[in-house]
């Protein structure tokens, strides 16, 4: 063989060896997936964010070491952020653009992001908030989480949760609800962090989304959170903090010791803009959650990924939003996408990747409704400038605070902004009166316990709305798919089951006793009726339903059959 030929012939085979062993032994893992989403924490309740009196040593840290989106955007409320997050669609696109009045569920057959990560061999977990609705088919475990650890409606003493605490309270366990020990915000993140764990030790690649309740109301946290703030109004809000912020602490030493920190794409963020911090740091914001100004929308969002090559922890500017997190994780963890789905999101894995990338320029618009959705209640975002109601224009580069409207000076901005919204609108919306539907009926939910939150277009979600009898004479109906034909029972109630009190009685001083001596339904163009004797603790009545979708309205009457409140709590249960 000739003498120069041998070592070149040595080199190609050794490069062949070599790329074939690392074809077969190092083909890097499929990356975990982690998202924690806080709920109602702002921009300014972070000490890293400059708050004067809040600490937040263990959230501190872990912006510190993250890729940070510093110009990144939610809804101004929960569901439709929440939504937006599991789908990468527009809430009105989705379907879930309020936290209640029959808004708060993504259509059915839509992509989700745990559907997609589950469909790809990950195991996918949730536990904490939900709030995309309490019935099938909307449950989480309906909606491609395997394990489904989570509360009802927005949370502790919403309609659904009604007396729940969050001390030794109820949560849902794949659709059973049992009781848990301790304080709410622990007890999601014991029971992640356990899960994790046997992902862990299956060798199982996994979906871990941990959305706490927290810091949102009821402001109740154990006395030791909350004692360093003692004095100031905002003292349990910063407790609540105070708790989630250990508790990130024992997640980040969790993972470390479990080995699972390298290759776990940690995601941290926040449903909506501040509330009770707002008064006292906002981060420079204008105003707060609900409203279409930054501080209702803008929010922190942190990428950490030690093994995914994201490069030096940094700020990046480039204005994105919720959406964009699912075409994102997909795209890093390598899960395929169905043919044809499209999102209005778009994925940031370059942007993160690589400090060098450019993104291209787009327009967002922002909008979510408490009840019927409104044109121009919205915001539009293009690079730094925002474009409020339809008419007030900031340029928050200059002015972060939007306290100098430049519509004036700028109607060339005004006009491209206003033309994208009004195309925006006019596509979606038509969808904003199709209503998502909570079926009756399923086998999978033989009994479907609804409540005065499910009402369409009626804001009857609080505790404090049923104790005040509030959302009209009648309430509003429920919007039912009936599942299986036959017949139903129906059962009403003033008062949730377990408060076991009569339809008259009043649940606690401050509640609204009701002289209720009947009620009356309306369904599937029927009208039925009942008496109530006195002392009783519901109203039942049965009625033959054919399958197909269906109007539930159903309200309480007087000895003089005069109408006096919805029935805030109804039972549907399918006998034969």
């Amino acid at each position: 063989m000739n003498s120069t030929r041998f070592p070149r012939l040595l080199a190609v085979a050794c490069l062949l060896s070599a790329l074939l062993v690392r074809g077969l032994h190092a083909a890097p893992a499929r990356p975990n997936v982690l998202i924690v989403l806080t709920d109602d924490q702002g921009m300014g309740d972070f000490s890293c964010h400059g708050n004067p009196t809040l600490k937040t040593p263990n959230l501190d840290r872990l912006q510190s070491q993250s890729v940070r989106l510093t110009d990144f955007h939610v809804a101004p409320m929960c569901t439709p952020t929440r939504g937006q997050l599991m789908t990468g669609l527009d809430a009105v696109r989705n379907g879930a653009t309020s936290v209640t009045g029959g808004r708060s569920f993504p259509r059915p057959g839509l992509p989700t992001l745990p559907g997609l990560f589950a469909a790809a061999g990950y195991r996918t977990g949730m536990f904490g908030k939900w709030h995309l609705g309490d019935h099938y088919p909307h449950r989480p475990m309906d909606r491609g989480f395997q394990e489904a650890v989570y509360h009802l409606g927005w949370g502790f003493t919403s309609a659904p949760e009604f007396n729940n605490t969050l001390t030794n309270g109820r949560y849902f366990h794949n659709g059973v609800a049992k009781n848990f020990a301790g304080y709410c915000t622990d007890f999601w993140f014991e029971r992640a962090m356990a899960w994790m764990k046997e992902r862990k030790d299956a060798g199982e690649p996994f979906l871990c989304y941990l959305p706490t309740n927290a810091p949102h109301a009821p402001h109740d946290v154990p006395e030791k959170y909350s004692a360093p703030y003692r004095g100031a109004r905002w003292a349990n809000f910063f407790g609540m903090i105070a708790n989630i912020d250990e508790n990130m602490g024992r997640l980040e030493r969790f993972l470390q010791e479990t080995g699972l920190r390298e290759n776990t794409i940690l995601v941290f963020l926040t449903d909506n803009g501040g509330t009770a911090g707002v008064p006292h740091w906002n981060a420079g914001l204008r105003d707060r959650k609900t409203t279409f100004y930054d501080g209702g929308h803008r929010v922190p969002c942190w990428f950490t990924w030690p093994a995914g090559g994201l490069g030096a922890t940094r700020d990046v500017g480039t204005p994105t939003q919720v959406q964009d997190i699912l075409p994102t994780l997909a795209e890093l963890a390598r899960v395929p996408l169905p043919a044809g789905a499209r999102f209005d999101g778009t994925s940031l894995a370059g942007l993160l990747q690589n400090p060098g990338a450019t993104f291209p320029e787009r327009k967002f618009v922002v909008q979510y409704s408490r009840a019927r959705l409104t044109k121009w209640e919205c915001a539009v975002v293009w690079n730094s400038w925002r474009l409020v109601h339809g008419k007030e224009l900031y340029d928050v580069a200059t002015d972060r605070g939007q306290q100098h409207d430049l519509a004036f000076q700028r109607p060339e901005i005004v006009a491209q902004m206003r033309a994208h919204y009004e195309g925006w609108w006019s596509a979606l919306e038509p969808l904003s009166s199709q209503f998502v539907r909570i079926s009756v009926g399923a086998p999978a939910e033989p009994v479907v316990a609804l409540t005065s939150s499910d009402w369409q277009d009626v804001y009857a979600d609080n505790a404090g709305h049923v104790r005040r009898a509030e959302g009209g004479p009648r309430g509003g109906p429920w919007n039912l798919q009936v599942e299986r034909p036959g017949e139903y029972e129906l059962t009403l109630r003033r008062w949730p089951a377990e408060v076991n009190l009569p339809l008259s009685a009043a649940e606690q001083p401050g509640s609204k006793a009701l002289p209720i001596a009947g009620a009356r339904v309306a369904i599937a163009g029927r009208e039925l009726s009942a008496q109530a004797a006195p002392g009783d603790r519901s109203i039942a009545l049965r009625v033959q339903l054919p399958a197909g979708p269906a109007r539930l309205q159903a309200w309480f009457v007087d000895a003089a059959g005069q109408d006096i409140s919805g029935a805030f709590f109804a039972d549907v249960k399918w006998l034969r």
